[in-house]
Formats: structure tokens, sequence, C-alpha cells
């Protein structure tokens, strides 16, 4: 079949090797239960509630992916997307790209989405990725910022930071994933990008390439302290009420 024939097609990387420690002591951060289901679970739901994405590739902790392969096995997911699991890496830029590795030559656009954000609606996905079909390199989903923002001289914990800036908050973002990307563009930044690593689409920006911003969306947090526990789940009981979720 030829390239102009064939179907688009999208898989999703979401890397969940790490401990998350903000989250205090126990499993790792995309194991941990809300609303009695880990997190990791809401997180491949998520990328799988998209009928654009037909393949969900999940980046385990070195040791855990049979455990991972074995969750994934025991709860429903959605029959038309297959999902991976392969053991990460000691960073989550390594794991990233064990995870770009494992995907299949037919795939064009790429999303990364953090296992901690396992919230985030389907119209935010779909949003990225046809803004990725239409021909963007990158595409990161973002929201305005709320609260003023100051620019600080680091000092050690403890003391006070002298403020050196107020950035002009209109021109701020805050950004969320998935993160979605040219497949060819994604694997050209890692393999040319290893400092000043923030996120895959910084990557990018480093090749001197356009990374542009969707609409975000608020319930497509990431869940770091505990605090973001109890958020979540007050989301997903709203969510149960209006729309039988």
């Amino acid at each position: 079949m030829s390239d102009q024939s064939r179907p688009y097609r999208t898989a999703a990387v979401i890397p969940a090797a790490g401990r998350g420690v903000r989250l205090g002591p126990g499993a790792p951060k995309a194991l941990r239960a809300l609303s009695g289901t880990p997190m990791l679970i809401h997180a491949v739901r998520a990328m799988a509630a998209s009928r654009a994405v037909s393949l969900v590739v999940v980046v385990a902790p070195p040791e855990g992916a049979p455990e991972v392969k074995n969750l994934l096995d025991a709860h429903a997911l959605p029959e038309r997307t297959d999902y991976l699991v392969v053991p990460g890496g000691e960073s989550r830029q390594e794991s990233v790209r064990l995870g770009l590795d494992a995907l299949p030559d037919d795939v064009d656009c790429v999303l990364v989405h953090d296992a901690a954000r396992p919230l985030v609606p389907v119209d935010t996905v779909d949003a990225v990725v046809e803004a990725v079909r239409d021909g963007a390199l990158a595409v990161v989903p973002a929201l305005p910022l709320a609260d003023t923002v100051k620019r600080v001289e680091p000092r050690p914990a403890g003391e006070p930071e002298p403020v050196v800036a107020t950035p002009e908050r209109a021109l701020l973002r805050a950004v969320q994933t998935p993160q979605g990307f040219d497949r060819e563009t994604l694997l050209r930044a890692h393999e040319t990008v290893t400092e000043d690593v923030t996120d895959d689409a910084s990557m990018v920006e480093q090749l001197g390439l356009q990374v542009v911003v969707v609409p975000g969306h608020e319930e497509a947090f990431k869940v770091t302290r505990p605090l973001d526990l109890v958020l979540a789940e007050a989301v997903l009981a709203r969510r149960r009420a209006n729309d039988g979720f």
C-alpha cells in the first residue's frame, strides 16, 4: 500500500516508570488508585477513548513490566485499541525513547502522555491529533495562567528570593499532555537533543522547529501531590453523576 493510500495512524506513548516521590511512599505514582482503579488505567483509557488512537504503548518500571501487563489485562479497555508494555529506562527521556522504539513502522503521529494526567478529556486528545494531521510538527495543549508569575534569583531553601522580573502573563501558557508529534520529527529530536530537556516539545524547539499550542482543559491537571488526588476523585464523582462515567 502506498503512503498516499494507507490510513493515517496515531499511537500514544505513556511513560509510567517513575516513582512519584511527591505523593509519598508506596506504589509508583502511576499505579496509585483513583476511585479504586490505578491512575495508569485511567490514562490509558483516556488515550484509547480517541478513535484516532489505535495503539497505546505503556513504558513500565524496568523491573515491573510483567506486573503492568497483568494490570492492563485485568481491566476493560476499548477493543479497537491495541496496547503494548515495554520496560522503561532511568530517565523519562530514555523511557519515551524506548516507547518510540516499540512503535510499528506505519505510525505517523505520536502522542506522549503523562500517566499522572489520568483525566484528560477526549476532545483535547482529538484536538492535538488533528493539529498534527493538519501539518504541525509538534503540538501541546495548554491553558492561560490564572496567577501572576515572578522570575526570581534562587536562594538556599527557606531564604527570601529577590524578584528579578514579572513576565507578561498574557504571553505565558501552562503546558499539559498529550503532546503530539510528527513521528520522524520526534525521533530526530530524541536522537539529537540530550540536554536541557523539560518535555518532548522542548526537544523539538531545540531543533529550531516550531511547536504550536492548542487549547488545553482544566481537568487535564497533573496528579502530583495528595491534594491533587482529592481533586481527581471529585472530578470522577462529578463525571459519574453527570455522565454515568
